[in-house]
Order: structure tokens, then sequence, then C-alpha cells
């Protein structure tokens, strides 16, 4: 299963600029981490709910609760 990361971000009216600004995290580095192919094992990374929680002033369990009721790719949705 992966994140629809990008869908995520603009349902909350979210950018990655913003995200990076308010939470402290580099902009590169965010920018490539939810640009990146992801694989079963790295869909997520703490840094990055870190990341999206504080921009949204949230806890990361409530943003990982979020992207997993609404934002999860089969594998099928992947192949296309």
């Amino acid at each position: 299963m992966k994140i629809d990361i990008k869908s995520y971000l603009d349902h909350q009216d979210l950018t990655i600029y913003r995200v990076a600004k308010i939470s402290g995290y580099g902009y590169t580095t965010l920018h490539k981490s939810f640009n990146k192919e992801q694989s079963k094992a790295t869909s997520m990374n703490l840094r990055d709910l870190d990341a999206l929680a504080q921009a949204q002033h949230k806890m990361m369990w409530e943003v990982l609760k979020e992207l997993e009721e609404g934002y999860l790719l089969n594998d099928e949705e992947n192949d296309e």
C-alpha cells in the first residue's frame, strides 16, 4: 500500500513549501521525500509525519490516521 501524499496536501490546502516553513524541515528534503517513488517499506517516515503534523497543529497519530483512512492507494492503482 502506498500513500497519495500529493492528494493529502491538496485536500489540506498545504504546499511542500508551507509544510517546510512551518515545520522547520528543509524544503528540498521534504520535496524529495514527498515526490519519491515509494516502496512498501518506506511509504512514509517519521520526519514526514512530524512535518505534516506541525504544519497543521496536530499530533502525528492524527495525521497518520487521516492518511490511512483516506489516502492509501492499493497495488492496482499504483500499476497504472
